[in-house]
């Protein structure tokens, strides 16, 4: 393993031990057993390895959370619905593994207030996102996933995660589980609610 694959593995648990805000270069340059210097060299910056360390293990969670809805007993054929409550039970799962992880993505956040290339850089991960998750509730690929089912779809499923972590986060005996989420969209869909979105079966 060469100095830039230790800065990220030192950086991925700098991020799930102390967090994106109080991580500083020493604790990855202690946690990987480089130097300062190799920081500079191959990312530029502490908050650049930071971001790619969180990249990666934001893919690394997706990962997981693919192969935890491919081991689910849902029909190839089956609703979107039915998928995506698969999905959205799949990630309950995950959150409390990972917890660190979705603390840091709120913490770096702010940061691209200050930053343009960090916003441009996470803008470019949100849409890689939205066409991940397209793919799994339409069950395709996501060389399948056209620009309209990305933006639907995907950015459906991002905005029920995204407010399901946060709730999860302040107050995990109440948050909704996948079940909550699926009735209140039928109770405001009603019918609809396996049609409104591109690719429904």
């Amino acid at each position: 393993m060469g100095h830039r694959d230790e800065l990220l593995a030192g950086a991925k648990r700098c991020l799930y031990e102390r967090g994106y805000a109080h991580t500083t270069a020493r604790d990855i340059v202690a946690a990987s057993g480089t130097n300062l210097a190799s920081i500079g060299y191959h990312f530029g910056s502490k908050e650049a390895l930071l971001f790619a360390a969180m990249s990666e293990a934001m893919n690394d969670w997706a990962v997981e959370l693919s192969r935890a809805i491919a081991t689910t007993k849902v029909d190839q054929d089956a609703a979107m619905s039915q998928r995506l409550e698969s999905a959205v039970t799949r990630l309950v799962d995950t959150l409390a593994k990972h917890r660190p992880l979705w603390v840091a993505t709120y913490e770096i956040l702010p940061q691209i207030e200050r930053s343009p290339e960090l916003r441009a850089q996470i803008a470019a991960a949100y849409e890689e996102g939205r066409r991940g998750l397209a793919a799994l509730l339409l069950n395709v690929t996501e060389e399948q996933v056209g620009e309209e089912e990305m933006r639907t779809v995907g950015s459906l499923f991002f905005v029920l995660i995204s407010g399901l972590i946060t709730q999860w986060l302040v107050d995990p005996q109440r948050a909704p589980n996948a079940d909550d989420l699926m009735r209140a969209m039928r109770m405001t869909l009603g019918n609809q609610v396996t049609h409104a979105i591109p690719g429904a079966q």
